[in-house]
């Protein structure tokens, strides 16, 4: 018979909890996220201890990560993607630079040390693909110039942070990086997409030409492929949810993507719900007293100037006042990138946990802000008035 510390135990409370605290949060009008957040704060190590075993847990939801970006690479043509890259690589860049001059020199103002306010600052410069995704109709991210734009600044964003990732994880064990290692994860992103192009045009097209009618094989031969990806991309050193992400850009082009998009949406759905969980499982309360302050500045300073950021960035590359507006406070908080980077880099020893717990907490309420002014004010599945829920 199961105890109360099996892994069973520990499911029944996540989706039950979240079962209950999602009907609250739309009572009172609050994203379902915040809901997954609060649950596991309150269930967490540092709540009530139901659940002790984080690392267990955010391994499962990192599964949601691959899937959701596996589904993001389906609805994305290539020739698409790359016109879109190309566009907004200036608004990435210049709008990384001034968040992460905003978040070092407050984080250098509020006492950190250099270290520490670096890598604050670093993960500043991060918008959250989950919540932007999970906020993201369908609808737009197929047909609309609005869905494309955003997804195009947080593919940059995304590639930013996995190389700030793989330089903390490197200089952190040898305390340095060398050429060699550079030229590695510079060259592995080429080889992804020569290999993901070579196994659509000569394996998988071919096998769902033949076998496509038989809905359980294609579903189980997608889901294959895209773990494939993502662990021969963690292989190189990259991240596993870059490989998915090819995977699916892979087979955009083909109409069967579609069909492997919405039926993979409810598992995709399952593992994300454990995701937002654990970053309320893992913040830790006993730094909080001495965060508060540097918290609530920081969290206002990202709420407040990166949609005004990204608006002015948008607007320069001549795109039309409501999609940089909406765009623009659609980016507006902070990434799980943000904080894995604290995660590593304290891991690491680079970044005190005074530090790491900052951007935890700063991350946190950026997340559940933004979240509830995108579910307020614009089209988004979890909306709390059916005129812009949209899926």
């Amino acid at each position: 018979m199961a105890g109360f510390d099996s892994f069973i135990f520990s499911i029944f409370l996540i989706f039950t909890g979240a079962a209950v605290m999602s009907t609250a949060a739309l009572y009172t009008r609050q994203s379902l996220l915040v809901a997954y957040i609060v649950l596991g704060a309150l269930l967490g190590p540092f709540g009530f201890k139901f659940i002790n075993n984080v690392a267990a847990m955010r391994e499962i939801g990192n599964v949601g990560i691959i899937f959701l970006l596996f589904l993001l690479g389906l609805y994305l043509r290539p020739q698409s993607l790359f016109h879109l890259l190309q566009k907004t690589i200036g608004v990435a860049l210049i709008s990384s630079i001034a968040f992460a001059a905003i978040g070092f020199g407050m984080a250098f103002s509020f006492g950190y040390g250099m270290t520490d306010s670096v890598i604050i600052g670093i993960t500043m410069l991060f918008s959250s693909t989950i919540i932007c995704l999970k906020l993201l109709p369908t609808l737009v991210l197929h047909h609309r110039h609005t869905g494309e734009v955003m997804i195009s600044i947080l593919l940059l964003q995304d590639l930013i942070a996995i190389v700030a990732l793989l330089l903390i994880h490197v200089i952190g064990e040898n305390g340095s990086i060398s050429w060699q290692q550079i030229a590695l994860i510079v060259s592995s992103l080429p080889f992804l997409f020569i290999f993901a192009y070579l196994m659509q045009r000569f394996v998988l097209m071919r096998l769902i030409s033949r076998f496509g009618d038989i809905r359980e094989y294609v579903f189980l031969l997608s889901v294959a492929w895209c773990l494939t990806m993502a662990q021969l991309a963690g292989y190189m050193g990259l991240s596993e949810g870059i490989g998915a992400f090819i995977a699916g850009i892979a087979i955009a082009a083909n109409p069967i993507s579609e069909y492997i998009a919405e039926n993979l949406k409810p598992l995709r759905d399952f593992f994300l719900v454990i995701f937002f969980f654990c970053i309320g499982v893992t913040f830790d309360f006993t730094y909080l007293p001495q965060i508060l302050l540097p918290t609530l500045m920081l969290s206002i300073a990202i709420l407040t100037l990166k949609p005004l950021v990204f608006r002015f960035c948008l607007r320069r590359i001549h795109e039309m006042r409501n999609i940089a507006t909406e765009v623009a406070v659609r980016l507006s908080q902070m990434s799980e990138f943000s904080l894995l980077i604290a995660y590593v880099a304290a891991q690491n020893n680079l970044i005190t946990h005074d530090a790491s717990s900052l951007i935890q907490a700063t991350t946190i309420i950026t997340f559940i802000v933004s979240s509830y002014i995108v579910v307020l004010f614009y089209a988004t599945p979890l909306a709390v008035t059916a005129k812009l829920r949209r899926d």
